[in-house]
């Protein structure tokens, strides 16, 4: 998010900032429910993985940029990790 508003222009897209604070949320939300073996924390993982997920997709319209290129692919592997982990058994 820094990097996109330093840049400014382009880079502050409304739907782009937004993707990528719901991302920054969730894998926070995410992160804290896996370490306190919440019970609902498959479930955030699934729902993380679908953010990372779109988060990535909103990184990968800006590919011209060495920066947002490597933040999609970040997203994208945030997106599988937190799909392995929502199919792990509870």
């Amino acid at each position: 998010m820094s990097y996109c508003l330093k840049k400014g222009g382009r880079f502050v897209d409304m739907a782009m900032m937004g993707a990528l604070m719901d991302c920054s949320d969730i894998t926070r939300l995410c992160a804290d429910m896996m370490m306190r073996q919440s019970p609902m924390a498959m479930d955030m993982a699934r729902m993380c993985a679908q953010v990372a997920t779109k988060c990535a997709e909103a990184c990968m319209t800006m590919t011209d940029d060495a920066t947002m290129k490597r933040c999609a692919e970040k997203c994208k592997a945030c997106a599988e990790a937190c799909k392995a982990m929502a199919a792990m058994p509870a």
